[in-house]
């Protein structure tokens, strides 16, 4: 019993039922990945590749216009807090000077007083901000400042 282990080790067929079968014959009958396979692989990887840097420049393209129409949103809220504070009767809240305009940190602000509307006594402040972008969307901010607040 021994013997045959022995034989087996050496790969030599002593033993009944030790056969070197066709696997063992034939050295290396897979021998890598075709050409045609390899091109297919980076094909597909490229396509992928390609989806994920589209992905990649629309999302930096949101992030940059979300970061732009937050800044704007913040300059017209002070304009508009500041406009708020101002007395009722304030050149900067007369309507005859109608559009007025300044600039703050790189924004266009401009606002429009409309006095006795929507009620008497009452004056309608819109403000709209621009940036100095060409993909900056303008931010568009009304209110209504009563005489007595």
């Amino acid at each position: 019993m021994q013997k045959c282990a022995a034989v087996k080790l050496t790969g030599i067929p002593a033993c009944p039922g030790w056969e070197i079968t066709s696997k063992m014959k034939k050295k290396n009958e897979n021998q890598g990945y075709t050409l045609i396979e390899v091109l297919i692989a980076m094909a597909i990887f490229a396509l992928g590749f390609l989806a994920l840097a589209s992905l990649q420049i629309k999302s930096i393209s949101q992030n940059a216009s979300s970061r732009m129409r937050s800044e704007a949103t913040t300059v017209a809220v002070e304009s508009l807090e500041r406009l708020i504070s101002l007395p009722y009767s304030h050149t900067e809240l007369d309507q005859g000077n109608n559009p007025h305009r300044m600039t703050a940190e790189g924004y266009t602000i401009e606002w429009n007083v409309q006095d006795d509307v929507p009620i008497t006594a009452t004056k309608t402040i819109v403000i709209k901000v621009a940036g100095a972008n060409p993909y900056a969307k303008p931010i568009t901010i009304s209110f209504v400042k009563g005489q007595n607040s």
